[in-house]
């Protein structure tokens, strides 16, 4: 009944990771959206990371609170695969093969920043999606669709998909980049609008 969370790079959790684990990677907001989508403080978590960073897992869990993670993958996701186990992927594309292929009235596309961020500007077609909410947004999205992510670099996009994995979605495409790399492709995006409020 643990919690397995992955606190590799982005790039190497999408190439391979243990089904069922969650991305939090300890190079990104890794505090702020544990503390945020773990809600119950004591959560048996066993966690996966790069050797030699096991204690900095634990203390910086333990800064928001989670002071119990009951142990981690000794040797690393190598260990996992050397020894057989089944790996889960996400699916990647780049802003500039996306901007090729995208067709608002055909693929759906999910944006999982936060509703201000939305509201400033978005690739027109993309469905509010903010990954604050994730949970109580799942009756939104349907596990026979497939669905296109992305947010502002690529981090809380590939959070969300590893949740939507979880939950059993299985067609979903992570945007490499996000909005950053969007930005600079063909990709029509609504009118900025300045916002003053974080939500």
């Amino acid at each position: 009944k643990a919690l397995v969370i992955d606190t590799r790079d982005k790039k190497d959790f999408a190439k391979g990771y243990i089904p069922g684990s969650l991305f939090f990677g300890l190079d990104g907001s890794f505090a702020q959206w544990v503390g945020a989508l773990i809600e119950d403080l004591n959560t048996p978590i066993l966690f996966v990371c790069d050797k030699g960073r096991e204690e900095e897992v634990v203390v910086r869990l333990s800064r928001v609170g989670y002071d119990n993670p009951i142990g981690y993958l000794e040797g690393g996701f190598e260990s996992w695969k050397e020894a057989g186990e089944k790996v889960e992927t996400i699916d990647e594309v780049s802003a500039e093969e996306f901007a090729k292929i995208y067709d608002k009235s055909t693929m759906n596309l999910l944006d999982v920043r936060k509703c201000s961020e939305y509201n400033a500007e978005h690739v027109k077609g993309a469905m509010k999606f903010p990954l604050d909410f994730i949970y109580r947004e799942l009756s939104e999205v349907k596990p026979e669709n497939k669905y296109y992510m992305y947010c502002k670099s690529g981090y809380r996009s590939l959070l969300a998909a590893s949740i939507l994995k979880k939950q059993g979605f299985d067609k979903l495409v992570n945007i490499q980049g996000g909005m950053e790399e969007i930005v600079n492709t063909p990709l029509e995006l609504t009118e900025y609008v300045e916002q003053n409020t974080e939500l």
